[in-house]
């Protein structure tokens, strides 16, 4: 029963629900659970959250063993995407290894975070109109669902406290590749003019051409609303440059 168990859920992948469990076993809740307590006790499984395990391989060492951080995201929420500072760094559009996945979706969730195997989970949810631009790669073997390289630059001028900061994201601008029509198509389908001023202001300060609308409120926001709540302002994009320019100057 447990080996026969073991592959055939192994055969769907790594990881698998409690349902998913129940479905091969065919039995009840109350045996499925005795059964995957079994399982978890001598090694063969490892639970991620309530209802969500992963297969532990043969000869791995019972409790240090774990799958890669994105596929155990996967698992968290439905319907999500690895986004943000995750996907900028996944795509190598940053140096910096950011210490939380960051997960987008339209879910709601109790906890807006989660620590799972020593890695800290953010959960960012989102309206429905802006979750769109997902992709599928692969990571071990898995499929992943995460923002592509457009939707990425997107999502973190639209919420930059999520992607480290501008400077990555400018970072990104200058060395990445880009579809510039879908960035610009997705920059004004997000529905945030911040996303269009902060993209264009830093477009302009690299000589990257784009074509945006033009601002027409008079209102200004921060360029980086992480850093401190001063600086020079810039009248085409309405922004306050809360950013010392050279630091922007002196990326490679």
């Amino acid at each position: 029963m447990r080996i026969n168990l073991i592959d055939q859920l192994a055969a769907k992948g790594k990881i698998f629900t409690f349902k998913e469990a129940q479905k091969v076993l065919g039995s009840d809740y109350s045996k499925t659970k005795i059964i995957l307590s079994r399982l978890e006790r001598n090694g063969w499984i490892e639970r991620i959250e309530k209802g969500k395990y992963m297969i532990v391989p043969l000869g791995a060492e019972k409790g240090k063993y774990t799958l890669n951080e994105f596929i155990i995201g996967a698992m968290l929420i439905s319907p999500y995407a690895i986004a943000y500072w995750s996907a900028l760094n996944f795509y190598n559009f940053t140096e910096q290894i950011p210490n939380t996945v960051f997960i987008q979706t339209t879910a709601r969730k109790k906890n807006q975070s989660a620590t799972i195997f020593g890695v800290n989970y953010k959960f960012v949810r989102v309206k429905e109109s802006k979750f769109f631009g997902i992709c599928r790669e692969w990571i071990e073997e898995t499929q992943i669902n995460i923002t592509d390289k457009e939707k990425t630059i997107v999502d973190c001028l639209d919420k930059p406290q999520y992607s480290g900061g501008i400077i990555e994201v400018a970072k990104a601008l200058k060395n990445g590749k880009f579809d510039m029509g879908k960035l610009t198509i997705y920059a004004n389908k997000i529905g945030n003019s911040g996303v269009i001023r902060r993209m264009g202001f830093l477009c302009d300060f690299f000589g990257i051409e784009i074509r945006l609308p033009q601002i027409k409120t008079k209102n200004y926001l921060y360029l980086d609303p992480t850093m401190p709540k001063n600086g020079q302002k810039n009248a085409k994009w309405r922004l306050i440059v809360n950013l010392d320019e050279k630091i922007l100057g002196d990326i490679e």
